[in-house]
This record gives C-alpha cells, structure tokens and sequence, in this order.
C-alpha cells in the first residue's frame, strides 16, 4: 500500500512494513540499508536560478538518453511544489511500495531500467498543493536520500526546483557525502534568464558543487518545412555564461513540437522522434555527460 501525505501533514518517521517486490535480477533483500546510496555510481544535480527554462524536461530527457546508452537510470523529484516528471513519463497515478529498506521507486519502463520517487506519487490527491514550511520540505528531501531503495543505479538525476533556496541546500547536504556528485545548470538564451543562472552557478561555487556543464534549452525554432531557424528568445546566451563563469558548455536544445508532444503524451522522445530536431542535441549532450564524469572522480 502506498504511503499517502496530506497537505500540512508531518512527514512519517516511521520503518516502512516490508513489501515483497521483486526486481529484474532478484528481490529487494539485496539492497543497501537506507541512507545507502553505495550502489549509485553518479549523481546528477539539474538546476536553475530560473523556474520554466526546463529542468524537467532536461531531467527527463537525459534519462532517457542514458537509458538507450546502456544505462540504468533513477529520478528524484526534488521539485516538491511542482512534480511534473511523473506525466512526463506516465507514471502518475502509480503507487510506491515499502520494503525493509524503505521506498520502492516506481519503474516507468518494462525493462525496469529507469525508477523514478516524487511527491507526486505520496499525495492523496494529485491536485492539491504542497503547502509546507522549510523544516517539513527539509525532512522530506532527507528521507528522498535516505528511504529509497534504489539498488544499483549508473546514475541518479535529481530535479531540483527552481532557486537558490533552503531546499537546495538541503539537497545538496544529504547528497554531498556521495560521490561523484555533480551540477547541470539550464537555462534559456535570453538575458534575464541568464542572469539567474549565473546566481546558480554562485550557489554551486560557494556550495562546493562541482558544474558538468551549462545546457542552453528553447535555443531556436527549426521550422519542420523550411528547416530555417528563428531565435524566438535570442541566442548564444547559454554559451556566452559558460565562457564567462570557465565551466563547459554542452550544448543547445531547440524548440520542438515533437519533444513537447511527447512529454505530454508520456512517450520515450528518444525512441520515438530520432529524426526530430532535438533529438541530436539531447543525444549529444547525454555523451558529453557520460564523458564528463569521471573527471569529478578525480
């Protein structure tokens, strides 16, 4: 039975029950204590000082690319006021088990290669708003870290909300004695935006978090007749933050009606629409991580 949280209600303490879940390739005996993150070898902080540049989307879909990359995947929904990753994969409606060692994620796919946890799965009702103070968000974020079996994971993509806030602190305190732990900051290419990030790449400088890469999203319209480009939000603003703040530039992500048809229909982006206009962009950004990060190991 699903753990449900009500608005205003105290985050539960409690040992959950155990479920009998199995996974693919043995059962949840095997897992770490919790708290144990020992079997996730990467972990991805997605940020933002801005909220609709589209870390989710990024979060998203860069699971999705290091999924057809071989790998196997988990997603945090740290954005405990807005949980949207849940219908961008389907998922929402789904229960999230207990065993021994805490939260069973949900598998979103068959071959149960990415698991994703969000509040969005522990609310009554979907709809309601999550109306907590900072000590409550903090105690929640701790028990993402803490009480989810995750098992054994290539990589862990944590979808923080947008800001420099308490919760991101909190985040990043209960991660940081995992390693390698690393930051992808979004943003978009017009000035204001860019000026917000560079908030966030201040809070990862004074946090001691470690930058992959700056991501620019909505970097231009491709028309699907003409293939001419129009830079709906200005251009190059991603890049130029990059170059200034000395941390690598993975690349730009263009509009595309396909990718945000597919987020809202739940569909795998990288499965379905090789031949859409961001599909390249993702796929390479997706190689450049898997590329960047063994050098955090160092």
């Amino acid at each position: 039975m699903a753990m449900l949280l009500e608005p205003g209600s105290e985050v539960p303490a409690q040992k959950p029950k155990r479920h009998h879940q199995a996974t693919k390739g043995g059962r949840f005996d095997r897992l770490q204590e919790p708290g144990n993150l020992a079997g996730v070898r990467n972990i991805i902080l997605v940020l933002s000082g801005k909220g609709g540049v589209g870390k989710s989307t990024i979060s998203t879909e860069l699971a999705l690319a290091l999924r057809h990359q071989g790998k196997k995947v988990g997603i945090l929904d740290a954005d405990l006021c807005g949980p949207s990753i849940p219908h961008m994969l389907r998922a929402q409606g789904k229960a999230v088990h207990q065993c021994d060692h805490g939260w069973v994620p949900v598998f979103v796919d068959q071959e149960q290669s990415i698991s994703l946890m969000s509040v969005g799965f522990l609310l009554e009702n979907p709809n309601e708003a999550v109306v907590w103070r900072g000590p409550k968000k903090h105690a929640l974020i701790k028990q993402f870290v803490s009480d989810v079996a995750w098992g054994e994971l290539d990589y862990l993509v944590v979808d923080t909300p947008p800001g420099t806030s308490d919760e991101h602190m909190a985040t990043v305190e209960a991660l940081r004695p995992y390693r390698p732990l690393g930051a992808l900051v979004v943003t978009t290419p017009q000035a204001v935006s860019v000026g917000d990030v560079r908030r966030e790449l201040t809070f990862c400088r004074k946090t001691g978090l470690q930058v992959i890469g700056v991501i620019e999203n909505m970097s231009g319209f491709v028309c699907p007749h003409c293939t001419e480009c129009t830079n709906v939000f200005s251009r190059g603003g991603g890049e130029e933050l990059a170059q200034l703040a000395g941390v690598p530039f993975l690349g730009s992500v263009p509009l595309d009606p396909q990718l945000t048809r597919s987020l809202e229909e739940g569909r795998d982006f990288i499965q379905e629409f090789p031949k859409s206009t961001a599909y390249p962009a993702l796929t390479s950004i997706a190689q450049k991580v898997l590329q960047r990060m063994p050098a955090l190991l160092s």
